[in-house]
C-alpha cells in the first residue's frame, strides 16, 4: 500500500470578536491506501475542523488556513484553486457529516441531489444517472429504490437520510471518505446498521477512509488505525489494538477509562478525567492537557511534547508525553497490591 494522504504542520485560526481561535496546531500524520482512520477527542480536539479544512470548506473569514500542506496523490490541495477543488471533492474525496436532515437540501428531490454529481464528476446523461442513483440506493439498502429517488428528504427516517448520504458519498468511487460522526444523531440499533454497511462497502470498493467520532466503541470494531486529538493537536497515534491495550497519552488513558466494562461482568465506577477542556483562545505553551494530568511532570507545563514512537511499541505507536505512562501504571499497581497486604 501507497501514502494516499499526507499532512504536513496544519495550522488553522479563527479570528472572532473574543479573539484568536487556535482551532488546530501543527497537525501532521499520514493514510494509506485502503486504511480506515478512527479520530476521536471532545469536542473543541480540532477532529472536524481539521478535516473541513482538508477539503477547502473552512469558512475564511473568520477562518483561516495559517500554513501547512495537504498532500493527496501528489498534489496539495491547500493550493488548488476553487474550480480544481470542486473537482476533487464528491470524486475523489467525499465526506458524510453528522446531520443528513442539514446536509439534504430540503426542496430537491432525493434523486435530483444523487444524480448531480454523478453528472458533474462522471458526465452521466439523466438516464444513465437515474439509474444509477437507484443502484446506490439499493446498495445501501432502501427498498424500492428507483421508486424513492421521487421522494424528498422529510419523507425518510433519520437512518434512511443517512443511508442516503452514504450512497451520496460513494455515488462516484472515491479513494477517500471522511465521515464526520454520521451516526452519533442515530440510535443505537440503527448505528450497529449503518457500520455493518459501511465496512461491508469499504471491503466493496477498497478506499480508506476517515471516521470521526466521540464513540470509542465505534473506532474499537472499526478503524485500522486510531489517532487521539486534545487541544488542536494529536497526542496520539497507533494501531487500534495496540492503543487500547496499551495506551501511553494520559489524555487516551482517561478517555478509556470513561468506557463502561462489560467484560469483567462486574459493576464498576465510571471514571471521569478532571477538570475542564482548554480554552481554545489561549495557546498553551506545554502540554494543553497537563492541568487535568494527575501524571504530568513539571516539563509538561512548560514544554509542547513531541510526537513520538513509544519505547517498547510498534513503530507506528507514536505518543506525545513527557512523562512514562506504562511506568506510572505499573507503580500504581504495585502499591495496590501492597495496600491489600
Amino acid at each position: 500500500m501507497g501514502v494516499l494522504l499526507e499532512l504536513k504542520n496544519l495550522v488553522v485560526r479563527f479570528y472572532t470578536q473574543e479573539g484568536i481561535v487556535y482551532a488546530v496546531n501543527d497537525v501532521s500524520y499520514q493514510l494509506q491506501e485502503g486504511e480506515t482512520l478512527g479520530i476521536v477527542g471532545e469536542s473543541g480536539s480540532g477532529k472536524s475542523v481539521h478535516a473541513l479544512a482538508m477539503m477547502g470548506l473552512i469558512p475564511q473569514p473568520p477562518g483561516k488556513i495559517e500554513s501547512g500542506e495537504v498532500i493527496f496523490e501528489g498534489r496539495d490541495l491547500l493550493k488548488l484553486s476553487n474550480e480544481q477543488m470542486r473537482l476533487v471533492r464528491g470524486k475523489e474525496i467525499a465526506m458524510i457529516f453528522q446531520d443528513p436532515m442539514t446536509s439534504l437540501n430540503p426542496v430537491l428531490t432525493i434523486g435530483t441531489q444523487l444524480t448531480e454529481s454523478l453528472k458533474l464528476h462522471l458526465g452521466m446523461n439523466q438516464s444513465q444517472a437515474n439509474k444509477r442513483a437507484a443502484e446506490l440506493l439499493d446498495l445501501v439498502g432502501i427498498p424500492d429504490a428507483a421508486k424513492r429517488l421521487k421522494d424528498y428528504p422529510h419523507q425518510f427516517s433519520g437512518g434512511m437520510r443517512q443511508r442516503v448520504m452514504i450512497a451520496i458519498g460513494l455515488s462516484c468511487n472515491p479513494k477517500l471518505l471522511i465521515a464526520d460522526e454520521p451516526t452519533t444523531a442515530l440510535d443505537v440499533t440503527i448505528q450497529a446498521q449503518i457500520l455493518e454497511l459501511v465496512k461491508q462497502l469499504k471491503r466493496e470498493f477498497n478506499m480508506a477512509m476517515i471516521w470521526i467520532t466521540h464513540d470509542l466503541g465505534v473506532v474499537a470494531e472499526l478503524a485500522d488505525t486510531i489517532q487521539v486529538m486534545y487541544a488542536g493537536r494529536v497526542v496520539e497515534r497507533g494501531p487500534t489494538k495496540e492503543v487500547f491495550r496499551d495506551p501511553r497519552n494520559a489524555y487516551t488513558l482517561g478517555l478509556m477509562r470513561s468506557l463502561p466494562d462489560h467484560t469483567s461482568g462486574q459493576r464498576s465506577r465510571l471514571m471521569q478525567i478532571e477538570g475542564s477542556p482548554p480554552d481554545m483562545r489561549i495557546l498553551s505553551k506545554g502540554d494543553a492537557f497537563a492541568p487535568r494530568n494527575r501524571y504530568a511532570t513539571p516539563r509538561c507545563f512548560e514544554e509542547q511534547p513531541p510526537l513520538l514512537p513509544v519505547p517498547g511499541g510498534s513503530p507506528q505507536h507514536l505518543a506525545a508525553a513527557w512523562y512514562d505512562l506504562r511506568a506510572e501504571l505499573a507503580k500504581e499497581r504495585e502499591a495496590a497490591k501492597e495496600s491489600v497486604r
